[in-house]
């Protein structure tokens, strides 16, 4: 995805960040109808936290409409590919999150209910059933049970990205790279003077997508954010003989209790 240096003076929306979250936010107003947005970029898109993210979807989620907007974006990306032509790199494997206690098993019995009435088709497990649909490669015990989403997947994080950017761009926002942003300064007109390195852009909105550095860009205007970058861990293997066997790929495994997760 192609951006300029160049920068206009002003615009009614400015972006800070050109990660997936800030690309979704570009595309979403253009989406509605604004017609004048600007991202603006410290590097290059997806150099942040995008770029390390594992790309996993699902829509298990413990309040109801997070996990309707999580079902709207597991759509959304369809559409997206459609749109611009770039592929997402969607893989609907599906998921399994595993309970190993009686409290966590009741919730995930709870998320299924929420489910049924929102219309999504999840599906309780038993221990059999899991060993069943992963050819005996998860071990099970200590396991009461799991909650099934065949929506569950991954995709491509940097594509993802980038057709959330073409689809700004189509409906009119401009991408401006290589740019870091130094100070956000209010207006007497509520409006906001956003300092980079290449020059001064009045805007009438800001919207912090920072990641990294969201709560540097929070703290320019005042504004403290409870956030605090952390580093995970990760494994990446060779190809393991038994899946590579399946000839399909392997859904998702989650094991809260075990504060862990695997995917293909």
């Amino acid at each position: 995805m192609q951006g300029s240096r160049r920068m206009k003076s002003h615009t009614r929306v400015l972006v800070i960040g050109g990660g997936v979250v800030g690309c979704s936010v570009a595309y979403h107003l253009t989406k509605l109808g604004w017609k004048d947005v600007t991202l603006i970029e410290r590097a290059e898109l997806t150099s942040g936290s995008t770029w390390h993210a594992a790309g996993g979807f699902h829509t298990l989620n413990g309040d109801t409409n997070m996990a309707a907007l999580q079902g709207y974006t597991i759509r959304l990306y369809k559409e997206l590919e459609a749109i611009t032509g770039l592929s997402c790199g969607l893989h609907h494997v599906g998921g399994i999150t595993m309970a190993d206690n009686r409290e966590r098993f009741d919730m995930l019995k709870a998320e299924r209910a929420k489910h049924r009435y929102m219309g999504l088709d999840t599906a309780i497990l038993t221990p059999a059933e899991i060993e069943a649909m992963t050819d005996g490669l998860v071990n099970t015990k200590g396991i009461l049970g799991a909650l099934y989403d065949p929506l569950d997947g991954h995709l491509d994080p940097y594509g993802t990205t980038h057709a959330y950017a073409k689809a700004a761009k189509m409906g009119g926002a401009e991408f401006v790279l290589h740019n870091r942003v130094l100070s956000t300064t209010q207006r007497s007109d509520g409006g906001w003077d956003v300092v980079t390195e290449h020059g001064t852009i009045v805007a009438e909105h800001v919207v912090n997508a920072g990641g990294l550095w969201a709560r540097e860009i929070g703290a320019m205007a005042g504004v403290y954010l409870p956030l605090l970058p952390m580093a995970h861990q990760y494994l990446v293997t060779d190809d393991i003989p038994e899946i590579v066997a399946r000839g399909r790929e392997f859904p998702h495994v989650m094991d809260p209790g075990g504060e862990s997760y695997l995917r293909q």
